[in-house]
């Protein structure tokens, strides 16, 4: 037991607590790696785009690793919002209208973008059309990719930002001694405290980004049929 467990023997279970969340927290930062990099293969594949893979440095602290996945997104957005704008320069103002509609049938949406994005791309399948209509001006990119990027910035900016990733694989007692780096001793507390609140807001907001990207690979699988 550490000399400072007598001063405050409520440390012990909280450097449990911190353990379990940090490893929570990680959990979900290698599920929204895996999750991006899913829907960079797709867009890769289908639209055309060149945009690289990333990995979760283990040796880089919570904060950089969550602007990899930012820088990452923005970089999708940039690409989606290049093909909405061909899109809207190539399609009738009606047409155009109609893809922005949330009444219109999907199927009506995919037939009005395969109009024209063998135009945009120089050779498309309808798997490209369905990528097109289920990403660019969606829910998807306009709601849930910038949640997730806030959720994110707002970890990293958090005290947690300057945790290291690989810290967990150290011990309890290194996890405890690189969050004292940052806070004292007597703010474990807040610690635990800062875990609980961005997981829920981290859980959520990925949960849907996972979601939305198992729509669009579904989505391109039967178009592919």
């Amino acid at each position: 037991m550490a000399q400072s467990d007598f001063l405050y023997p409520e440390n012990p279970k909280r450097r449990q607590e911190v353990n379990r969340l940090h490893q929570e927290l990680l959990d979900c930062l290698s599920d929204s790696f895996h999750a991006t990099n899913k829907l960079i293969g797709v867009l890769n594949t289908h639209l055309g785009c060149t945009l690289p893979s990333i990995e979760m440095k283990r040796d880089r602290t919570i904060k950089e690793n969550c602007d990899i996945i930012i820088q990452s997104m923005m970089n999708i957005q940039k690409e989606l919002q290049k093909v909405d704008e061909a899109l809207k320069d190539k399609l009738e103002p009606t047409l155009y209208r109609k893809l922005q509609d949330i009444k219109e049938r999907e199927t009506e949406k995919i037939a009005i973008v395969q109009k024209v994005i063998s135009v945009i791309l120089g050779e498309a399948t309808s798997a490209a059309s369905a990528v097109a209509v289920k990403l660019v001006g969606s829910n998807i990119t306009t709601g849930i990719i910038n949640k997730l990027v806030t959720v994110l910035a707002q970890i990293g900016a958090s005290l947690l930002g300057s945790i290291g990733v690989a810290v967990l694989g150290l011990g309890i007692d290194m996890i405890f001694r690189a969050i004292l780096g940052a806070v004292e001793k007597t703010q474990l507390q807040a610690a635990i405290k800062s875990y609980e609140k961005h997981l829920v807001e981290f859980k959520s907001a990925s949960e849907k980004y996972h979601h939305a990207i198992t729509e669009v690979t579904n989505t391109v699988k039967h178009q592919m049929k």
